[in-house]
């Protein structure tokens, strides 16, 4: 009968081969699938870091006197080396409204951006693009937000509760800090 050593992290066994085999890849398969679905969720630079999603005062998107654009949502460039280029991101939400980063708009390291509603001068000085939408896009009492990178492949995604996720209830939400 032939003896091995299989190591899986933690764990060493000194079985047969085949029930060694059998064991550590039970015992293995519970230890990576955490570390993949986290690697999944980080695998851009880019994340969302927080939304504002109820708009201080009463909600009006009207376009000459409403405020929308005091709704937005932050997007950061967690990256400690990695410049990022926004052009062709998307950010939409669960009911499939989106916006498309349609223009350059490069985010340094350590760098974010407010996505704002409502009509405005992009500024990468102020780090604010705007919508060009007067219509609100977060819902007041629950969504999901989703960034796409301009492969199309998912960057980030956060759902949100009001009741849930904003205890102090002033109408913003932190994801990533």
């Amino acid at each position: 009968m032939v003896r091995g050593l299989v190591t899986c992290g933690e764990i060493s066994l000194r079985k047969p081969v085949r029930a060694a085999v059998a064991a550590v890849a039970a015992a293995c398969a519970v230890v990576l699938i955490p570390a993949q679905s986290e690697a999944a969720e980080y695998s851009s630079a880019l994340k969302l870091r927080g939304v504002q999603y109820d708009a201080p005062g009463r909600d009006s998107n009207s376009c000459s006197s409403g405020n929308t654009d005091e709704e937005y949502v932050t997007i950061k460039n967690y990256s400690s080396s990695v410049t990022v280029n926004l052009r062709n991101y998307v950010v939409r939400d669960a009911a499939g409204n989106r916006f498309v980063f349609s223009a350059d708009h490069y985010l340094q390291p350590g760098d974010y951006v407010r996505l704002r509603g409502g009509n405005g001068t992009d500024s990468d000085k102020y780090n604010v693009v705007y919508r060009d939408n007067c219509n609100f896009m977060w819902n007041n009492d629950r969504d999901t937000i989703y960034l796409y990178k301009s492969s199309g492949s998912a960057a980030d995604s956060h759902s949100y509760t009001k009741s849930g996720s904003d205890p102090d209830g002033n109408g913003y939400v932190s994801f990533h800090g």
